[in-house]
């Protein structure tokens, strides 16, 4: 399986694009303007504690107050509001926390309001974007991640990945982190560093522990709010949380972002530093790797798979439902049951990208086809369990329910990526129409039903705008060439200058309109 990292910058954004075997599976966009991205911390200031929520609200310099639950304090919080105060007034200078003596943990159920106060200083970290009229949602628990470790101050807990199957192997990692652990610090040990040696843990460690030093220099008579640590930019966070063995290929179209990336992975994996490509050519990066079309196919509200079959996506303020159709699929199946199965299996499959590539969160209901026979609604909640297991973010998937319903709840960190995939009507009609760009997508599909079938017609005949009847047949090998070592039939095309862009029609051999 061939893994790509395709990255394209512009002045104002860079687009990232993840394809697994040339198809796009994540599609992600950093924006210059973004000031408050997961991952980030600052010194804030809190604003006001609601007693009602138990909660409270903080000002960390966004038009809207970021949002702080009690829960999310963290139950290290007394000892970090001592350590804020000891070093923001320039007492404390060693960050260690190897000396620094830790408070008692504040109660799991008590009240906010018994732990601070108003316009008190405190030290957040991101863990949800602002997503429509909401503000940033915060956490005082804070932690730094790292390539294989993540690291939590104020704790003493080490923790393994539960994806980590292999118990001899989660002992080992616990013992090796222990060894090297500074005091003072949690850690958690990630999914990629399953068969790492404790040389390459403890590289990954000190690095922490420099970022962690960098941020506590900044808290020395900093005003609030102010940001005082930074993620990592959205390419190498991405090549943190995904990157393995089985990556083939990273092409960046811009030379600065080039070498930070060669970089990076020069840095978390010198053996795959080759594979980081600086794509220098006339043709856009998005173009030279088909990812266009895949946008404007995998976007709005029709999704097509192959043969056919579709999904309906529909978003409410509440949740998202997904409807899959077979459309006029034909099938060598025996019967309805393992027509449904078949359709089912691959809108599962086709389910699992879509809710990646737009980073879909919070309740999905997908209304499958039915099916009646138990064990065939077992093998299609297996399968989407097992083409969800590459998914980064937190999910839970409900069996089947009595009326066929999967229920999925995804994290949601981040605003939806949503692209507009219709345009302006080249006729000129005012109104907006599916992308051209699909047009023959949408005729080779239609064309693929018609030859195969229940009902073949020897005689085929394409009726379409001389613009994209030329597309069609210049060129070699031309489209219509292809449709015939494909489908061992020669379908004639004929202009029709009174058709608009995007209209077309099949007749048979009589004239009559057939599709």
């Amino acid at each position: 399986m061939n893994r790509e990292l395709i990255v394209r910058s512009s002045s104002q954004a860079v687009d990232f694009a993840l394809l697994k075997d040339g198809k796009l599976t994540e599609l992600h966009k950093e924006e210059s303007s973004n000031d408050f991205s997961v991952g980030d911390i600052f010194l804030a200031k809190i604003r006001k504690p609601v007693t009602g929520l138990n909660a409270a609200f903080v000002n960390v310099g966004y038009e809207k107050d970021a949002f702080l639950h009690y829960h999310d304090l963290g139950p290290q919080l007394s000892s970090m509001l001592k350590f804020i105060k000891q070093v923001s007034s320039g007492k404390l200078k060693d960050y260690s926390l190897k000396n620094f003596p830790v408070e008692t943990d504040i109660d799991k159920n008590g009240v906010i309001t018994d732990v601070i106060k108003a316009n008190q200083s405190l030290l957040v970290q991101i863990v949800k974007e602002p997503i429509s009229t909401k503000g940033p949602r915060i956490s005082s628990e804070l932690s730094i991640a790292g390539r294989f470790l993540v690291m939590v101050p104020f704790s003493d807990r080490v923790s393994v990945s539960q994806k980590i199957e292999s118990k001899e192997e989660k002992d080992r990692l616990k013992r090796l982190v222990r060894s090297i652990k500074p005091k003072g610090f949690g850690v958690i040990i990630r999914t990629v560093a399953e068969g790492q040696k404790v040389a390459e843990l403890d590289k990954d460690l000190e690095n922490l522990l420099n970022k962690w030093s960098a941020m506590c220099k900044k808290l020395y008579r900093a005003q609030t709010p102010s940001k005082v640590f930074v993620e990592l930019n959205r390419a190498s966070s991405i090549l943190r949380d995904v990157f393995n063995d089985s990556y083939t290929g990273i092409h960046v179209d811009d030379i600065t972002l080039y070498n930070e990336v060669k970089d990076y992975v020069a840095e978390i994996a010198p053996d795959k530093e080759s594979i980081v490509k600086h794509y220098d050519s006339n043709v856009p990066i998005f173009e030279k790797f088909g990812i266009e079309r895949q946008i404007k196919t995998s976007f709005g509200r029709t999704a097509t798979m192959s043969k056919g079959a579709y999904l309906i996506i529909e978003h409410t303020e509440a949740l998202h439902v997904v409807d899959v159709n077979s459309g006029n699929r034909s099938n060598k199946a025996k019967n309805q049951e393992d027509t449904a199965l078949e359709v089912n299996l691959l809108a599962a499959t086709e389910i699992a990208r879509q809710l990646r590539l737009r980073d879909m969160g919070g309740i999905i209901v997908v209304d499958f086809i039915d099916m009646v026979k138990p064990q065939h609604r077992k093998r299609l909640f297996e399968h989407l369990r097992d083409e969800m297991k590459d998914d980064r973010a937190k999910h839970k998937i409900l069996p089947p329910s009595k009326f066929g319903l999967i229920q999925i709840t995804r994290q949601r960190v981040r605003p939806e990526m949503n692209i507009k995939t219709t345009e302006e009507d080249p006729n000129n009609t005012g109104k907006e129409v599916e992308a051209p760009i699909v047009l023959i997508d949408k005729i080779t599909v239609d064309l693929e039903k018609l030859l195969k079938g229940p009902a073949k017609d020897n005689s085929i005949t394409l009726n379409i705008h001389p613009f994209i009847a030329a597309y069609i047949t210049k060129g070699f090998p031309s489209l219509r060439t292809k449709w015939f070592l494909e489908y061992k039939r020669w379908v004639k095309i004929q202009p029709r200058d009174a058709y608009t862009y995007l209209e077309y029609r099949f007749k048979n051999k009589d004239g009559k309109t057939i599709y």
